[in-house]
């Protein structure tokens, strides 16, 4: 379940905790900003409500405003623990007339407009309030440090934030024992492969498997199976092959320990006679182990159906026969039309099965005989070939088409593998065979009926 930049709980803790911290980055900027605006209003009040009361002490004298505080009361004003507060009286013309001269110069800003300064290198808050002592316009500024503004936006952040704060790290510890308990399924599945044989390719059963991996485990049991019936085919086909190829192989070995011994040129060539036959046998079966191998089911490749005229191409292959029927003085027939049974199919393919079955045919009838491939398209397309070989008892017509099989009162050298060649072939695009007595009643009719192939859309 792991794997550098590819592991699921990693993703999945991502996309999980990322935006978590990432809502909590904006909450806790957006709480800020609301604890300063909350903290400043809360000083700006009190600066004002300062200010008013400062107000109440600017009176007119002699035709002139005058500022009268007494000190005690002046100290109980602006007596504050946390910060340092100040202010400064002004009149109209700017003239100062009580408190601090080196705040800055005023503003003329409306009492409800607060703004910040830096007063002795401090960043301070100032208002100013104008007044009015007899008619005569002035202005009370008042100003204070920070302290306590900054000391109480950090308690709000911090009555706000820390419980979000432990929210989210609960929450984080929930998804990540949450994303530990959906993923420990997936961890035994993985175990139960890896402690797996490689021989073993039986089904995997895993219980509590999430819905949404049930597909990919239904494919790997369905590749599974697939290896498993391709893996037996071969280990089938390499013990028939070296059960088939063990007796010609020991027989050229007799000819060619037999030819070195005779002393004899006419010996020898005899010798070499038979060696030659016995090559042909064991190429011919060769050539017949691999074509079977081609074109066993589960194990074909590049099996791509095209259009295949049948007619067409089995009359060319019987024409291609007729040679090897002359020798055995076999008459070879054709019926039928020549042309136009179309079908799905691989033409190189569909020639062994027809070859295969013309040579089973030829090879089986009797010195003489006759050998008739006939081709319909109704009422689907099919080819048949009969023979005026021994007559194949049903109990044995299910058998021939089994690798190796030889009917029993045959003499007829053969490698048993011709019929299990056309049954594969025709297995592969989906035909049936049938084996059946000849209209004649000598020999046997073989037929193999396909798909009627459905005509393209307009």
């Amino acid at each position: 379940m792991s794997g550098p930049g590819r592991s699921l709980r990693r993703k999945l803790l991502r996309w999980l905790l990322i935006p978590l911290t990432v809502l909590f980055v904006v909450d806790a900027t957006g709480s800020w900003l609301v604890a300063s605006r909350l903290s400043r209003g809360v000083q700006d009040g009190e600066l004002v409500e300062i200010a008013r009361e400062l107000a109440l002490h600017v009176k007119l004298v002699d035709g002139e405003p005058r500022f009268d505080l007494e000190s005690d009361a002046e100290r109980t004003l602006l007596l504050d623990q946390a910060d340092q507060l100040r202010y400064s009286v002004t009149g109209a013309d700017g003239r100062h007339l009580a408190g601090d001269a080196t705040l800055p110069r005023p503003r003329g800003g409306a009492p409800v407009d607060p703004y910040d300064a830096i007063v002795s290198g401090q960043p301070v808050r100032i208002v100013e309030l104008p007044v009015m002592a007899g008619g005569w316009p002035a202005l009370v500024q008042v100003a204070s440090t920070l302290n306590k503004q900054t000391a109480l936006a950090g308690q709000i952040i911090v009555d706000v934030i820390l419980p979000q704060l432990l929210l989210i790290l609960v929450a984080g510890l929930l998804v990540w024992f949450g994303v530990a308990h959906g993923l420990a399924p997936l961890e035994r599945l993985q175990q139960a492969v890896a402690a797996r044989s490689h021989r073993d390719l039986s089904p995997i059963a895993a219980a509590d498997i999430p819905a949404e991996v049930d597909p990919l485990l239904a494919s790997v049991n369905d590749l599974m199976s697939r290896l498993d019936t391709v893996l037996g085919q071969q280990a089938r086909f390499i013990a028939d092959a070296a059960h088939q190829l063990r007796t010609p192989v020991a027989g050229l070995k007799a000819h060619i320990e037999l030819a070195l011994r005779e002393d004899d040129a006419a010996q020898q060539r005899q010798s070499l006679a038979q060696l030659y036959i016995g090559v042909e046998r064991l190429s011919r079966l060769v050539a017949q182990l691999l074509t079977l191998a081609r074109n066993e089911s589960g194990s074909a490749r590049a099996f791509e159906p095209a259009n295949v005229d049948l007619a067409r191409l089995a009359f060319d292959i019987t024409m291609d026969c007729v040679p090897h029927a002359y020798r055995r003085g076999i008459d070879l027939g054709f019926e039928g039309a020549r042309d136009n049974v179309p079908i799905r199919g691989d033409a190189h393919r569909l020639a062994e099965l027809i070859n295969n079955l013309l040579d089973n045919a030829i090879r089986y009838s009797r010195n003489g005989g006759r050998v008739t491939v006939g081709v319909s398209a109704h009422p689907e397309p099919r080819i048949s070939v009969s023979d005026d070989g021994p007559t194949i008892p049903p109990p044995e017509r299910e058998r021939v088409f089994e690798r190796f099989h030889r009917v029993i009162g045959t003499e007829v050298d053969g490698s048993g593998l011709g019929l299990a060649i056309v049954r594969e072939i025709a297995t592969l695009h989906g035909a049936k065979i049938a084996l059946d007595d000849d209209v004649d009643g000598v020999g046997n009719i073989f037929s193999v009926s396909f798909p009627t192939p459905i005509p393209a859309a307009l």
